[in-house]
């Protein structure tokens, strides 16, 4: 069954990645970050980043326009290595409100540029910016207990989809949050509120857990990425071990 997973959607996107460059807690540069990738078997990565409401590996006290750019290092080293070694390499952010956070699609570093006022944005406010601006909000690890998460907080009318498979909740290799029922409360939050399903690795060091979504074509862009969840074309998840259908359901373990 796994092999015959794997040759069906044979083009596999990490879509919950940090570096170094961009986030406190990442421990791989971007360069890093893409050559393992390439390496592992990946089509394409997204860079998601902690942004000023999370654990930003940038000085929130910089001019906006600086604060950018300086964030933006991380992907664009991703992006340069990605290029090189032929790993398509997409820019994404992960938002923090409080603890609560959001995986944010299909806007780039000139849309940042453009419009600071998302970073005084309240979660209604950013799901408005981000869809103006032709992006995907993605609720991340929604029932994550940590301790920087005061406490788990749904916003299902802001948002377009939830992260219901996370490396670091269910692979066994994960060194931290590792909860499997942190997933199963995801994807049943999902499915009563028929939003889509999407998987990532939540991955900080070039040690990889495998995790994401595996589509049976090659994707062209984020704004393709974002087409193929909001349409419910036909995609696999994983956490880097089993497999589960969009809709979270089991298909089978590596």
């Amino acid at each position: 069954m796994y092999e015959r997973i794997k040759k069906e959607y044979p083009y596999l996107y990490e879509t919950h990645l940090h570096t170094s460059e961009g986030s406190a807690c990442g421990r791989s540069t971007g360069g890093e970050m893409a050559k393992a990738c390439k390496e592992y078997g990946y089509a394409g990565i997204f860079v998601t980043d902690h942004n000023w409401g999370g654990n930003t590996a940038v000085d929130e006290r910089l001019p906006w326009d600086e604060w950018v750019h300086e964030f933006c290092k991380g992907y664009e080293s991703a992006r340069a290595e990605g290029e090189r070694i032929g790993l398509d390499v997409f820019f994404g952010y992960e938002a923090g409100f409080g603890g609560t956070e959001f995986l944010i699609y299909g806007v780039d570093k000139a849309w940042m540029l453009a419009h600071p006022a998302i970073r005084n944005a309240d979660i209604q406010e950013q799901y408005e910016l981000v869809h103006a601006g032709g992006g995907m909000v993605i609720h991340a690890h929604p029932y994550r207990e940590e301790n920087y998460i005061p406490r788990i907080r749904l916003f299902p009318e802001w948002v377009d989809g939830v992260e219901g498979v996370n490396a670091m909740h269910s692979n066994s290799r994960s060194l931290y949050h590792n909860a499997p029922a942190y997933d199963v409360k995801a994807v049943a939050y999902a499915q009563e509120h028929r939003l889509p399903i999407t998987a990532g690795s939540d991955i900080h060091r070039a040690a990889l857990l495998g995790g994401g979504v595996a589509f049976r074509r090659k994707l062209k862009s984020p704004a393709d990425y974002i087409r193929a969840i909001l349409t419910g074309e036909d995609y696999v998840l994983t956490n880097g071990e089993y497999w589960y259908q969009k809709d979270g359901k089991c298909l089978a373990a590596e």
